[in-house]
């Protein structure tokens, strides 16, 4: 049987916890917006990455980002992003 393992900082939460102690965050509503738009932020956040692809699979991408109408960068980040959702499953 696996046994867990809590930092201090987790101990400290689980024991205001169990004994009924925690206190909420003057503005709550403000801190949790605050936090909503961080996350949003760093998921949205793009970063430039450098590829070494095959000119024939370069040229077969920008032939189906014609087709679907969007820049080739556009599907390549489309193609990436359903690989790892599907990988996610």
């Amino acid at each position: 049987m696996d046994t867990l393992t809590y930092s201090t900082e987790e101990l400290e939460i689980l024991d205001a916890i169990e004994g009924n102690t925690l206190k909420s965050v003057p503005n709550l509503n403000a801190e949790i917006e605050q936090v909503t738009l961080s996350v949003k932020n760093k998921l949205n956040k793009r970063k430039p990455v450098n590829l070494r692809l095959l000119e024939a699979d370069i040229e077969g991408i920008k032939t189906e980002a014609i087709k679907q109408g969007m820049p080739y960068q556009t599907l390549i980040s489309s193609i990436l992003h359903q690989y790892l959702g599907n990988l996610a499953k």
